[in-house]
């Protein structure tokens, strides 16, 4: 396949998603008391390393926000940024080593496990996060780095804030210039999307994140000159390093010692970071599919090796350790990104602009990058999907509110953990587990249509996503499928969301679907056989012929 195919589309989606990834790599970077170099090379390594070997259509990686603690202690206990920060990055490399290793032995297997509902809770609560977070930057109040999503803010740079208590701090600290660029940014990210796009062509292919960060710069640019007591301080705008020559940027570059990899700490802090590093892409991984509108699926296993060569190579250059990340990912994909080329680009335009463009960089105001993000939370936590949620009943929606409650009041991690605990009695109060959940069955020659026969037991639950789409993902072009479900008491929403999405996509590949039985969450009766019978695949009782 041309891998420029989709250029098109790909390039403006890598420039909205270069412009929200710089100040999350800084943020990030801040938060986690590192140097701000150290984030900027995480996400040129999440777009140029992990990029090409990734087989994440649409993921993005980068420094992440659930890291940062994690890394901010483990800098402390070695010592500080001055005295150890090459024994923190020495920790980098061993957990990108033990990523390849859990890639190798299959491990992305776990990323199937996570019940749907917990993974749209993760999505709506992230959704709901960034709103939070991003309506102090909207309006001047830049305490908390960007990047943040923990509940309680880095004490370095906000005091004892919380989410909620920078709220009503902001009201203190308003900016009326960073007001007029949000507000404004808004106006255009909005009329962009619901009148302009659908009257001029143009308007498809220029995004309106870019013309938004357009209108900021010369905003800034205009104030500085006509009117000082509107243009935004330093502390309101991007941040870059500035380096005079290249020999500036090689000198700034941190590496491991030989020496700290003989430190049982250093293999303890990789090791740590290797395991919370891999879930929190498996999540991702899990939320980008969702959000794609091909509805194609990553393979996991690749994606681990993946981010453990980006985490090898970050660490022997002085970065943080990356992970795939939602916000980047979902602005790729509301950006209009097809391929994986647009995460590709935004790590090449990270680079270029470090070394190239950081005066126009650091004219960018983050009241016009809030705006980008307000709508891209927006649009993760959007109404509609709490609705469909209360829908799908009880056994669906309490997972989904406390893993967005979870992330909301502590941090990512924990509010998946929470869901997924709660997602997990929720299933075990209700049924047993069976030990076999399907039967395959096939039938047909070379002369004749591939007849397949799947039969599904009494339970299907989301403990079988991961054998569901290996079957389904495994019958050949040109096939008859029959998926019964006759003896099925109980589905569950996801198992019924793979075959939703397996029978979207038959059509192209050739096959044909029909369903017999019981194919909805609530409790089933059972239905006639005339499917199977009409088919072929099943005889009539008492010998009769149609």
């Amino acid at each position: 396949m041309n891998p420029f195919a989709h250029l098109r589309s790909d390039l403006p989606a890598s420039i909205v998603v270069f412009f929200v990834a710089v100040p999350l790599c800084l943020g990030i970077a801040l938060a986690s008391g590192a140097p701000l170099e150290a984030g900027l090379i995480a996400g040129i390594v999440g777009g140029l390393v992990v990029g090409p070997i990734s087989g994440s259509p649409l993921g993005v990686s980068g420094p992440a926000a659930g890291l940062a603690v994690i890394v901010l202690t483990a800098i402390k206990e070695f010592g500080g940024v001055e005295e150890g920060f090459h024994l923190f990055l020495a920790s980098v490399v061993v957990a990108g080593a033990i990523q390849i290793v859990l890639g190798l032995l299959r491990g992305g297997v776990v990323g199937y496990f996570f019940p749907s509902s917990v993974i749209k809770g993760m999505l709506a609560g992230i959704g709901v996060i960034i709103v939070l977070k991003q309506i102090p930057h909207a309006l001047g109040h830049d305490a908390d780095p960007e990047g943040d999503l923990s509940f309680k803010q880095p004490a370095a740079t906000a005091g004892d804030e919380t989410t909620f208590s920078s709220l009503t701090s902001m009201v203190d600290d308003l900016a009326v210039g960073a007001i007029i660029v949000s507000v404004t940014c808004l106006a255009i990210l909005i009329l962009w999307e619901v009148v302009l796009t659908k009257k001029f062509k143009v308007c498809r292919i220029i995004q309106g994140p870019l013309v938004a960060v357009g209108f900021g710069i010369g905003f800034q640019v205009w104030a500085q000159k006509f009117s000082p007591g509107l243009a935004l301080d330093p502390s309101h705008l991007v941040s870059v390093p500035i380096y005079e020559d290249f020999a500036e940027v090689k000198s700034s570059l941190n590496h491991p010692t030989l020496a700290a990899f003989k430190m049982s700490s250093v293999w303890f802090t990789g090791i740590t970071m290797a395991i919370v590093a891999s879930l929190e892409t498996l999540l991702c991984v899990e939320a980008t599919d969702k959000l794609d509108p091909e509805k194609r699926v990553t393979p996991t296993n690749r994606e681990l090796v993946a981010q453990g060569v980006g985490n090898m190579a970050s660490g022997l250059i002085g970065g943080l350790p990356v992970t795939q990340v939602i916000v980047r990912s979902s602005a790729n994909i509301q950006s209009g990104g097809r391929t994986k080329l647009s995460a590709i680009l935004h790590g090449a335009f990270i680079l270029l602009a470090v070394l190239y463009l950081p005066q126009i960089l650091n004219l960018v105001p983050l009241a016009a990058l809030a705006a980008i993000l307000l709508v891209v939370g927006y649009k993760l936590a959007k109404p509609s999907s709490f609705v469909e949620m209360y829908k799908l009943g009880s056994q669906q929606l309490v997972p989904f509110i406390v893993t967005i409650l979870g992330i909301v009041f502590t941090d990512l991690l924990t509010g998946i953990g929470l869901g997924m605990a709660v997602a997990i009695f929720v299933i075990l109060r209700s049924h047993f587990q069976n030990s076999h959940f399907m039967h395959i069955e096939e039938s047909g020659d070379s002369s004749s249509a591939h007849q397949v026969r799947m039969r599904l037991a009494e339970e299907v639950t989301f403990l079988n996503k991961g054998a569901l789409l290996k079957e389904l993902s495994s019958i050949p072009n040109g096939s008859n499928v029959l998926i019964d479900a006759t003896s099925t008491i109980r589905m569950d929403h996801d198992a019924l969301e793979i075959i939703r999405a397996f029978e979207s996509t038959a059509e192209r590949k050739g096959i044909t679907v029909e369903r017999m039985g019981h194919f909805s969450p609530k409790t089933a009766t059972r239905l006639p056989e005339s499917s199977a019978i009409a088919m072929g695949l099943k005889k009539p009782s008492g010998g009769q012929t149609n």
